[in-house]
């Protein structure tokens, strides 16, 4: 893909995206992006070339009696079981573990790709939200050939049931639009590659 909207589009909606799914709502970075997501100016700045459904300008903007910042420390910190954990190898290995297999397997490609990786507080590289915003960071920096193979191996083999379940157990309208929004922008993503998806067993 070399035309320079799909670039843009693929860099904003992965560092929006990546982001909501990362940091805390509370985070001041994270702030404007609610904001605009709640007053729905949102849709008129994000990119052209990547499509979503209108009604989800209405489900960001829906009230909810749960706060969002209590809402993302139910879903992505705890202390109760997570609904549905942000880790790729927690869908990918037999043990649904932290730092599994997989987890080892997407570092060594990231070091093969001379790609740091900054941990927060123990973070393994393989969340949701993280491999979002390299996605966009790779696609703005022409790496093509390693933004495709993180989505086709690393991202997309275990993303779809992960947001399915992420949408069913949100509880939450502005985290279930979120979900569909990426849902519906890595359909996009996806129809870009190519290179074949991975087919990798998922234990959850």
């Amino acid at each position: 893909m070399t035309q320079p909207r799909f670039v843009e589009a693929i860099a904003i909606s992965g560092r929006v995206l990546g982001g909501l799914f990362f940091y805390a709502p509370q985070n001041e970075n994270m702030a404007p992006l609610i904001d605009a997501f709640r007053d729905g100016s949102w849709a008129q700045e994000w990119p052209e070339a990547a499509p979503f459904d209108a009604s989800l300008i209405e489900t960001f903007q829906t009230a909810s009696d749960e706060p969002l910042s209590e809402a993302y420390q139910r879903l992505f910190v705890g202390p109760y079981a997570l609904p549905a954990p942000p880790w790729g190898s927690v869908w990918l290995d037999k043990e649904s573990v932290l730092f599994g297999d997989s987890t080892l397997a997407l570092r060594q490609w990231m070091r093969e790709n001379n790609i740091a990786f900054e941990a927060q507080q123990n973070e393994p590289e393989d969340h949701f939200g993280t491999l979002l915003m390299l996605s966009a960071w790779l696609k703005e920096n022409g790496r093509e050939e390693a933004w495709q193979q993180l989505l086709a191996w690393h991202l997309l083999p275990w993303s779809g049931r992960f947001l399915q379940t992420f949408i069913e157990n949100a509880d939450h309208p502005f985290y279930r639009a979120l979900g569909q929004l990426t849902q519906q922008t890595l359909a996009f993503w996806q129809s870009e590659l190519l290179i074949p998806v991975a087919e990798k067993k998922l234990y959850r």
